[in-house]
């Protein structure tokens, strides 16, 4: 399978596991190895400043914290969408990467003209998401920047309608089916 980096992976109706109901999932990383994505539509409770207060100058005030998957949800990654690709730790897609681990909060703010900050990630192992794909927990989208910094409402319901066709019936699913 050719490389997913810089695609969504949005959850079919068929994928019940809790930690990705309904997400729409950013791969950063995918290859012979296995893959790597961050959950983009699970915002915490939380503000980054509360969290990560060596974060607090790169994002806006009262910025939240994004739940990107269950795996080392104690850790911290940084997606920024920057002025110069090539100050990206690595491309993601466009303009969008990671911050690089040694940066400064102030200069990554001056470099970038979004961020957004996780606790977590989502991985799989060698062929494991493939097989996910194969059975239909999930459908493939190009990314666009405002599907990972947008705020506009539900990315699941948003994302499926735009990719069309019957993928815009199932948008029209409530999140608890048996309320229907």
């Amino acid at each position: 399978m050719e490389s997913l980096r810089g695609q969504l992976l949005i959850a079919s109706a068929s994928l019940v596991d809790p930690n990705f109901h309904r997400t729409v999932v950013l791969v950063a990383e995918h290859g012979d190895e296995g893959a790597m994505g961050l959950v983009l539509n699970r915002p915490s409770p939380t503000d980054v400043a509360e969290a990560v207060p060596a974060l607090e100058a790169m994002v806006e005030a009262g910025e939240t914290l994004y739940l990107g998957g269950p795996v080392q949800p104690e850790s911290v990654v940084v997606l920024g969408e920057f002025r110069e690709p090539e100050e990206a730790a690595v491309v993601v897609t466009g303009r969008i990467g990671f911050m690089p681990a040694d940066s400064e909060p102030d200069a990554i703010a001056d470099a970038t003209d979004r961020v957004r900050v996780f606790a977590g990630y989502a991985g799989w192992g060698t062929g494991q998401l493939e097989e996910e794909i194969e059975e239909g927990s999930w459908i493939v989208e190009p990314a666009r920047p405002d599907d990972v910094f947008g705020e506009d409402g539900d990315l699941w319901v948003n994302v499926l309608r735009r990719k069309g066709g019957r993928y815009r019936v199932l948008a029209l699913m409530p999140d608890d089916p048996s309320l229907n």
